[in-house]
């Protein structure tokens, strides 16, 4: 029988892979690393294992395990977190994709490898690899450690930088050359179309998966999941931009709503396999030739990768107004690179921007990198003592005084706030409003012009349009201007006023070029006259009531999908929603967190109260809130028990959530396999013998139930059968009786109840 090639190539990447990472995981690395190795096993260039037969079917799983890889990272993503990595995460994010680009640029340019090399090779470089540091620290028992809010907020960062790096790509791919006009404009064009995606998948989509929640089983869900993932990776092709950049944004568009969790779990199997198609075919790319050439690169880039990440995140966590410890921390957890780089090097080398040599190469560094990153998270320890003892004490001041003003400074600037406000909301409306009107100029209004000729159908086309704008025309324009802090700074110095006026003027101006464009589009009038009709058409709309309520509900119901997970919860429990972050700003001086931990099914505290386990005075930990399913106990008594699958939410230092840990990893002694094997219940028969004791009994006075821990679930009896006969019913001569329970026991049991009984059968 003929097999077609995909499944023979299906078959063998899953059958070297699974050997592989069986090998690295007993071995204790990183699975990933065994994805690769079972790539350079099954490729061309090992000639003692099965080869693939089919490069271009693989390249095409690879390319669907790239979308599924990028739409997990996006439900983990959530544009919301961006928003709350805070200061820190911003600034070193910054001086470490900035700085690590331009380094490897110059390594690149030293090595003779030219610009479009060079460049790429810096995107490469500049990417810590989120999976890879997740999995470091969670083995090495440090999530709980107070650096990590940091160096999680930094990849978070990096992973939107790395879907602008691969933007750029895609816009000199055909050019070949790095263009700064028309990046920028890319640029602007993704900051655009993210704005609209993610403004319009979360008005719309929280509220369709709320509606068909009691159709969501786990099958549903997945493919309804999948479903809008390749949706929007399609969509984001259309319009230009890569297959990655779709699923991503998809991603973060689902991990705001409240099925994100579930969906996380569900579609984890498939990005699992696809994602190991991806690494696997990573791995298939590996020129063992081509590394032995270029050794001495891969030696100097690995070195510079591990010596540019330390060096550049400690200045930017430093400068950020962390502590030198803070910063040491995080910056040795930063030194490798991983799936981007190999997402960027699979995009480069098929758009013929770099050279053959360049994947291998960064592959090889990326292997060398993953493999030391445990190492040097540990590292991280020593080395700060180190640094402690020989950096001046001058300097030590400095830095320490510099973190500390950082941490009690607060922004008082009226005209700041107000300003940052206005131009968020400017800028979301804005993008709302050019889609829809692109929309409209392109379809919408060709469409009814066709339809209908002449100046009625022209003037349908144009107000529909602008009554669907209307609404954020008029948030533009009116929005904020009787905030408390507008009314603050009009009251408080009259020389306020005109600049207050300036900001009004220049928005109603906005909304009025908004309006005329349509209206310039559709009607072949003079622009004078057709400027006059918008203006007073942005007037109308300023001081619209029914406009001003459309723009509330839509506001509204916007934040309310926003938020829509974080208000579920609250309204579990009535003692309030505990903000964890606003809690971290208040203590991170006092070196206090808050960290999540999840009790194991096997942990010696379950079932056991807050008050005995006394965490409080024993450990110096708080324990804050308990998370049980959808249910949330916020503070909770002393009376209050664990179960297993909780999540718990505690407060403490480095050192006490450590040993927080430790005890709730703590689990009772797990049976061996054979002890499991031995206590397996079955389906056993007993005969009553004539000569039984147990016949004229009945089930209960038999203590089948209670001696044995044994159910008696039927009877056969003179050819008819009773099915879970009552308790009461008693034994007889030649009964046939079946048995649930461990065959030891019911052994046991027939010995001490009559010696006689000898016919005990397995049941088939």
């Amino acid at each position: 029988m003929h097999i077609s090639p995909l499944i023979s190539d299906l078959a063998l990447i899953l059958i070297s892979a699974s050997i592989t990472t069986l090998i690295f995981k007993w071995l204790k690395q990183p699975i990933v690393l065994g994805y690769i190795v079972a790539g350079c096993l099954i490729s061309s260039q090992v000639s003692v294992t099965p080869t693939v037969g089919s490069t271009e079917a693989i390249n095409t799983w690879s390319d669907i395990g790239v979308i599924f890889l990028l739409f997990a990272l996006g439900l983990e993503f959530s544009f919301k977190k961006l928003f709350n990595v805070g200061k820190t995460a911003l600034i070193a994010t910054l001086f470490i994709v900035f700085f690590m680009v331009i380094l490897g640029f110059l390594v690149g340019l030293s090595l003779g490898w030219g610009v479009t090399n060079s460049i790429l090779l810096g995107g490469m470089i500049s990417m810590s690899s989120t999976t890879i540091i997740i999995k470091a620290l969670d083995d090495l028992g440090l999530r709980s450690q107070k650096f990590t809010n940091v160096v999680f907020g930094i990849l978070i960062l990096e992973d939107l930088m790395a879907i602008l790096i691969l933007v750029v790509i895609s816009t000199t791919a055909v050019s070949k050359e790095f263009e700064g006009g028309e990046l920028i404009l890319n640029i602007g064009k993704l900051l655009f179309f993210i704005t609209v995606w993610l403004t319009f998948g979360i008005f719309f989509i929280p509220t369709l998966l709320k509606k068909a929640k009691r159709f969501l089983n786990e099958e549903t869900t997945l493919i309804v999941s999948l479903s809008l993932c390749l949706g929007m990776v399609l969509f984001a092709i259309q319009v230009g931009f890569s297959s990655a950049l779709g699923a991503f944004v998809m991603g973060s568009i689902l991990a705001e709503t409240i099925e994100s969790e579930n969906i996380e779990r569900i579609v984890k199997p498939v990005k699992n396999l696809f994602g190991a198609i991806f690494f696997v075919s990573v791995g298939m790319m590996v020129n063992f030739e081509v590394l032995q050439e270029y050794a001495f690169p891969i030696i100097i880039i690995t070195l510079t990768v591990i010596v540019g990440q330390i060096v550049f995140a400690n200045f930017g966590i430093l400068l950020s107004g962390q502590s030198l410890k803070m910063a040491i921390q995080s910056s040795f957890s930063l030194t490798q690179i991983g799936e981007f780089a190999f997402i960027i090097a699979a995009l480069g080398s098929s758009l013929k921007l770099i050279d053959p040599f360049l994947y291998p190469v960064i592959v090889a560094v990326s292997v060398i990198t993953i493999f030391i990153t445990p190492f040097m998270i540990k590292l991280s320890g020593p080395a700060n003592e180190y640094v402690e003892k020989k950096i001046p004490l001058e300097w030590k001041d400095f830095i320490e005084r510099h973190a500390f003003s950082h941490k009690s400074a607060l922004s008082n600037s009226v005209w700041h706030q107000l300003i940052v406000q206005i131009v968020r909301i400017v800028a979301v409306y804005s993008a709302l409003v050019i889609a829809i009107e692109l929309l409209s100029v392109n379809y919408f209004i060709p469409f009814v012009t066709s339809q209908i000729h002449g100046w009625p159908g022209q003037l349908l086309a144009s107000g529909v349009t602008i009554l669907a704008i209307a609404p954020f025309l008029r948030a533009i324009v009116a929005k904020k201007n009787h905030s408390k802090e507008y009314h603050y700074l009009w009251g408080s110095n009259r020389y306020n006023r005109p600049g207050l006026v300036l900001l009004i003027l220049v928005r109603f101006l906005m909304s009025m070029a908004f309006t005329s464009f349509i209206l310039i589009k559709t009607f072949d009038l003079g622009i004078g006259f057709l400027l006059i009709i918008s203006a007073v058409l942005s007037a109308l709309m300023m001081v619209s009531k029914k406009l001003k309520l459309s723009s509330i509900i839509i506001e509204r119901k916007f934040l309310f999908n926003l938020n829509s997970r974080e208000y579920e919860m609250s309204m579990k429990k009535d003692k309030g929603f505990f903000k964890k972050g606003e809690l971290g700003k208040h203590l991170s001086m006092y070196d206090l967190h808050l960290a999540d931990f999840e009790i194991s099914p096997l942990s010696t505290c379950i079932g056991k109260k807050l008050k005995d386990l006394n965490y409080r005075k024993r450990l110096g930990v708080h324990v804050v809130s308990i998370i049980r399913g959808e249910d949330r106990i916020n503070i909770p008594g002393g009376e209050e028990q664990l179960f297993p699958t909780d999540k718990i939410l505690a407060l403490g230092t480095d050192e006490q959530l450590k040993n927080f840990e430790d005890e709730l990893a703590l689990t009772r002694k797990s049976p061996e396999n054979e002890e499991i094997t031995k206590r397996e219940v079955c389906l056993e028969q007993i005969e009553i013998k004539q000569n039984s004791k147990l016949a004229g009994h009945t089930i209960l006075q038999s203590g089948i139930r209670d001696n044995a821990k044994c159910l008696v679930v039927g009877i056969e009896r003179n050819q008819n059968t009773m099915v879970n006969p009552d308790i009461s019913t008693r034994f007889e001569k030649g009964d046939l009786v079946w048995i649930v329970g461990e065959h030891q026991k019911i052994k046991e049991l027939t010995s001490h109840q009559d010696k006689d009984i000898v016919s005990i059968v397995e049941a088939k």
